[in-house]
């Protein structure tokens, strides 16, 4: 068996080419190098894969019932842009499905000669209902950050780094999404440690709205779930290399652009090179598919005994089983940056019946110094003419009550 190479991927934007890049290598010897063990694991589960698809063949593949994978996002900011909408989260949701279900409207530009082995996956992915706790959720957690960009350092795994932590990764797919300035995302590998174990994607290129640029389909995701569900490049990261699927023809090396005209590489004859897989490094206008090989490298993960067998059984999608009282409004409530030298953003985020409430400006002797109406979710205070100190936005709505403070440098 060849040298399992990372599933990681790396994917960086450049500013000239506007090409993906992967340099996955280094880190995942980092990995390796801080915990051996991963070697090892990452045998254990290719031969698990190897055994599951030669079971599979001989015995006759059955169609499986579509697999839900419960999702939660983590979206650290620290500016308003970074802080990306419900509704960008969830056109990115659509898009792993709409690739993953093959029903992307692209599936036209397939070529006739890797239609026979494009896949409907049969995985799909929403976001859950009940958190670990069986707790009501949304699916999505923000937080704000004072990291102003994220590496692949993994801290934005990591609320003691700045970050948020993960999710039981056993029972949840778990999605980062931050400022990775030129990097578009990467992705854990099946056998990764539980805490590190997810996507992080940047918000530049998180889902379909608001993005511009030729990574503007959500496919970035796509790409980096594919490694999270055990997928290699697609030309086996290495020149001429294996990707430990069949029905891919062996090929050169990543492919850059949108390249629309037959490439043919290593001798793969008149199938040519699939540049149009989501696992090569073409824009995502020109990626349209998944095939069957693939797709059964990925459903054998979920067999018993596989690494991600046990989001079968997650309770991430039932509804919530535990009750608690609301979250106070002053816990919802942000102040940043703090401490600040002069203007400072009230982020009403998860507490939008605020609007249109006036509140006060407190300082430490009770005394009001000023008041706002709140205009909108997030709003930004001139606080330049206060004095140097400490002060409290504080206000009243009903049986709500709220108090934060905040240092005037």
């Amino acid at each position: 068996m060849r040298t399992i190479l990372s599933g990681f991927c790396l994917l960086l934007s450049s500013i000239l080419f506007a090409q993906r890049e992967c340099a996955s290598s280094g880190y995942i010897d980092q990995l390796k190098t801080l915990d051996p063990s991963l070697i090892t694991r990452l045998h254990q589960i290719e031969n698990f894969i190897t055994t599951q698809r030669r079971s599979a063949r001989e015995q006759g593949q059955q169609a499986p019932s579509v697999i839900l994978i419960p999702v939660v996002v983590h979206v650290l900011y620290k500016t308003t842009a970074q802080n990306i909408s419900d509704e960008q989260i969830k056109s990115q949701l659509d898009a792993l499905n709409r690739d993953f279900r093959r029903t992307n409207a692209d599936t036209v530009n397939t070529p006739d000669r890797f239609k026979s082995v494009a896949a409907d996956v049969q995985v799909q992915f929403q976001l859950a209902t009940a958190d670990p706790k069986g707790r009501a959720t949304t699916g999505i957690i923000r937080k704000y950050t004072n990291v102003n960009h994220w590496t692949t350092d993994d801290k934005i795994k990591f609320s003691s780094q700045g970050g948020d932590d993960a999710w039981d990764s056993r029972y949840y797919l778990n999605l980062w999404t931050g400022d990775l300035m030129s990097l578009l995302g990467y992705s854990s590998l099946p056998g990764a440690s539980p805490e590190k174990d997810g996507v992080v994607i940047n918000y530049t290129a998180f889902g379909t709205i608001n993005i511009s640029g030729p990574y503007n389909m959500g496919r970035t995701a796509t790409h980096e779930v594919g490694h999270w569900l055990g997928l290699k490049h697609i030309w086996g990261d290495s020149y001429c290399g294996d990707d430990l699927v069949d029905d891919t023809p062996v090929q050169g090396n990543y492919t850059t652009g949108c390249p629309s005209t037959f490439i043919s590489t290593c001798n793969n004859g008149s199938l040519g090179d699939m540049y149009m897989n989501y696992m090569d490094f073409t824009n995502d206008a020109c990626m349209n598919l998944f095939t069957e090989g693939q797709k059964q490298r990925m459903l054998a993960l979920f067999k018993s005994g596989g690494p991600r067998n046990l989001l079968l059984s997650s309770t991430g999608l039932n509804k919530p089983w535990v009750t608690e009282s609301p979250v106070p409004a002053a816990t919802t409530f942000k102040l940043y940056p703090n401490p600040t030298k002069g203007e400072i953003v009230v982020d009403f985020q998860y507490n939008p019946d605020w609007i249109g409430k006036t509140v006060s400006v407190v300082n430490i002797n009770g005394a009001v110094i000023s008041k706002f109406t709140i205009t909108s979710r997030i709003q930004q205070v001139d606080v330049s003419s206060l004095a140097p100190g400490m002060y409290f936005i504080q206000g009243e709505n009903g049986s709500q009550k709220l108090r934060n403070k905040f240092i005037r440098l």
